[in-house]
């Protein structure tokens, strides 16, 4: 039997369940989720292996027009993401307009390769609705193989891996059969925190932060991390650290208990807190924070 690979790129706009989906189709939770838009800042694979088959999905960060330097980064991930894929996945919702963001539409539709359009969140609609999503995406993307889906509840999943695998290319292994991800273990530490932070805290706070993880030491027991928060102004600073220290406490317990559940050991965890102004707008600060 012919072996089959390829790379499968999950693309859409803020806020769709493009992360939840990747995390249903790989069967590992790679990738950060919350309720906010922009949660997803870079491009992350997640690999899937079959004894036939290997399929490389890549996460990316949703379509935007970009308003400073992170943003253009996010949107060279997922223009590349449009120009590696064997397969496309573009994932939209129940709840989106289906003509929003015709510009990236208009290059979706000049794609020779198989786009599979997944329908998310129908369990927030009805039947009727539905078909009328159907019928306009259809006028919009007709060559695109629609599903509809519910990446939460786990609903046709299956499906969607089953039409994957019928349009996926016959090729090698790109990468040994036990490979998982190309992230570090340092990328999933600082993401975790991350996520923590986009959980406790609101407004733009969220969006002005970046975490690096400064030392990562693996022992038989115990994992250590050092990991910085870096934030764009001082006053930032004294929100995320919060009064006597409680907030910065909450995130550092929050983050080290879904650490130690992601690696099945303990975790020392330390947490510091720095201003780097204006990070979002420096090119040379984006790619020491991995924004290539």
């Amino acid at each position: 039997m012919a072996h089959k690979s390829g790379f499968v790129n999950i693309i859409g706009n803020p806020n769709v369940g493009k992360s939840t989906l990747m995390n249903a189709l790989v069967g590992e939770r790679l990738s950060i989720i919350t309720s906010k838009a922009q949660t997803t800042r870079h491009r992350i694979m997640g690999i899937v292996n079959g004894e036939d088959f290997q399929i490389i999905y890549s996460d990316t960060p949703g379509v935007l027009k970009p308003a400073y330097k992170l943003q253009e980064s996010m949107m060279r991930f997922v223009m590349s993401a449009l120009e590696d894929a064997d397969v496309i996945l573009y994932i939209t919702d129940t709840v989106e307009t289906p003509t929003k963001n015709e510009e990236f539409l208009e290059k979706l539709r000049k794609q020779k390769i198989p786009i599979i359009l997944v329908i998310n969140k129908i369990d927030l609609t009805n039947q009727e609705i539905l078909e009328k999503q159907v019928d306009a995406w259809k006028e919009i993307l007709p060559s695109a193989i629609i599903i509809p889906a519910s990446a939460l509840h786990g609903f046709n999943i299956e499906n969607i891996l089953q039409q994957i695998l019928d349009h996926l290319p016959e090729g090698p292994e790109y990468f040994s059969k036990d490979t998982l991800t190309d992230k570090t273990m340092r990328f999933f530490a600082s993401e975790i925190i991350r996520e923590k932070i986009l959980t406790q805290y609101q407004k733009e706070i969220p969006y002005s932060v970046e975490v690096a993880v400064e030392e990562y030491k693996e022992e038989p027991r115990i994992d250590r991390i050092r990991a910085i928060i870096y934030v764009a102004r001082e006053t930032q600073k004294g929100i995320i650290i919060g009064h006597q220290g409680k907030m910065l406490k909450k995130i550092g317990m929050l983050a080290r208990a879904d650490l130690e559940e992601f690696l099945g050991k303990k975790v020392f965890l330390e947490l510091y807190v720095k201003v780097d102004p204006d990070w979002r707008n420096s090119e040379a600060k984006l790619k020491r924070y991995g924004y290539e």
